[in-house]
């Protein structure tokens, strides 16, 4: 047993966290630290860190241009978290002008287990779109 699953075990043991924190720990620190004992073998695939989008183009109008994102997955979960501090009278608000403009979401749905589930279904996900003076790519890293 390693060190710092040690630490997360007493932790457990000493009330300082819920079996279901220590559950997600362990598990963050499963996906974080590859089995030595697979060797070369490849093992399952790493979670997505980063949700990346990157833009080329050579639009003559402005020159060529290259934009290159990288989003950490975690500021997605953090944004959830954040949406429970939010007022129920703003997220109302918001839900309607996102409904005005063509996205009828309801933030007052959205759950941190949701985008956990969003995020393990975007390491499937890869977009192109080839234009033929630019490319856009998105996709999980």
């Amino acid at each position: 047993m390693n060190e710092q699953r040690r630490r997360v075990l007493e932790m457990l043991a000493d009330g300082r966290i819920t079996a279901d924190e220590a559950e997600r720990l362990i598990d963050a620190l499963e996906r974080d630290v590859p089995d030595p004992s697979l060797g070369g073998t490849s093992g399952p695939k790493a979670r997505p860190r980063y949700l990346r989008v990157l833009v080329n183009s050579t639009d003559d109008f402005d020159g060529p241009s290259r934009v290159n994102v990288r989003v950490p997955l975690q500021l997605l979960r953090a944004g959830v978290r954040l949406a429970s501090l939010v007022p129920p009278e703003a997220l109302t608000r918001a839900n309607a002008e996102l409904s005005r403009s063509g996205m009828p979401i309801d933030l007052t749905q959205l759950k941190p287990q949701d985008i956990e589930e969003l995020i393990e279904h975007l390491d499937d996900v890869t977009i192109d779109v080839e234009e033929p003076d630019s490319k856009v790519r998105v996709f999980c890293e």
